[in-house]
């Protein structure tokens, strides 16, 4: 999970190999969020509502129909907020062992290359808008 505001990776979960789909690994982490704390989430996770959490999804246009003029700004307004969160798993992504095909069979040594990744994204990030402040 990732924080818009300061643009930081907050919390994962454990890695999974393959092509898992998230909504799957979300049902098996059993994650807990914040009361009253507001999710975005794209399309994929359609059906998942953590309890006491305000779901932000983007409206699907009905099959031979267009959606309303509001169902589209309101699609623009998560869209902006969402592409923050993309920002932020691009950063971690520049440490290149986290997207390419790792071939460790090592037990827990992804979940170890994750975390640094994630480490290193958070400190560049504190570093750019402490510098800049």
């Amino acid at each position: 999970m990732g924080d818009v505001e300061e643009h930081l990776v907050r919390s994962l979960s454990e890695t999974y190999p393959g092509r898992i789909h998230d909504k799957r690994i979300c049902d098996a982490e059993e994650l807990v969020f914040p009361s009253d704390i507001g999710l975005f989430q794209d399309t994929g996770f359609q059906g998942y509502h953590p309890a006491d959490v305000h779901i932000y999804q983007p409206k699907k246009k009905p099959k031979g129909k267009e959606l309303t003029p509001e169902e589209k700004a309101e699609n623009k307004i998560i869209s902006s907020i969402r592409i923050l969160i993309e920002h932020i798993i691009a950063g971690v992504k520049r440490c290149r062992i986290v997207k390419d095909v790792f071939r460790n069979t090592k037990l827990y040594f992804a979940d170890q290359v994750m975390e640094i990744a994630c480490g290193l994204h958070n400190f560049r990030t504190t570093l750019r808008y402490n510098i800049l402040e």
